[in-house]
C-alpha cells in the first residue's frame, strides 16, 4: 500500500469556482476543490493520488491508485490501491478497491466491491478451508 511507498507529489489543481467540463487524465497527484462533468483518470506508467476535497464535486468515473474523497461524487470509483472516504464523503455509485479506509459520516449508494490483492492469484488458488470434524 502507500504507506509502504513515497506518494506522488500533488501536481496539479482544479480550484474552488473552476468547472470542467470533459475527461481529466493526470499523471502524479491531483486536487479537485471545483466541479468536473466527466471521467477521471490517472495514468498508469506511475503511481497516483487523486484528492476530492469537501468543496468539490464529479460526475463521472474516477480511476487512479489512492483516492481521498471529502466531497460529491456522481459515478463509479476504482481506487486501485487504497480508497479514503473521509467524513463528507459522498458517492452514488459502485467503489472498487484494494484497501479501504471509511470514516463515520462517509456514505456510498452503491456497491462495494474489493478487488483482489494479488492480480496474479484467483479465487482456484486459495487454499480450502478445512474443519476439523469430532465424528466419535
Amino acid at each position: 500500500m502507500f504507506n509502504k511507498k513515497k506518494q506522488p507529489p500533488i501536481k496539479s489543481l482544479i480550484a474552488q469556482g473552476t468547472r470542467i467540463d470533459g475527461n481529466v487524465t493526470f499523471h502524479d497527484g491531483l486536487r479537485i476543490d471545483g466541479e468536473v462533468v466527466g471521467d477521471i483518470l490517472a495514468s498508469s506508467e506511475q503511481p497516483s493520488i487523486l484528492v476530492i476535497s469537501e468543496l468539490a464535486s464529479v460526475s463521472g468515473r474516477i480511476t487512479a491508485d489512492h483516492v481521498i474523497i471529502n466531497g460529491s461524487v456522481k459515478g463509479p470509483v476504482h481506487a486501485l490501491d487504497l480508497l479514503e472516504l473521509q467524513p463528507k464523503a459522498r458517492i452514488e455509485g459502485d467503489v472498487s478497491y484494494k484497501a479501504l479506509e471509511m470514516h463515520q459520516g462517509a456514505t456510498i449508494a452503491g456497491q462495494l466491491k474489493p478487488m483482489a490483492h494479488d492480480a496474479s492469484g484467483s479465487e482456484e488458488d486459495k487454499p480450502t478451508l478445512k474443519l476439523a470434524a469430532n465424528n466419535g
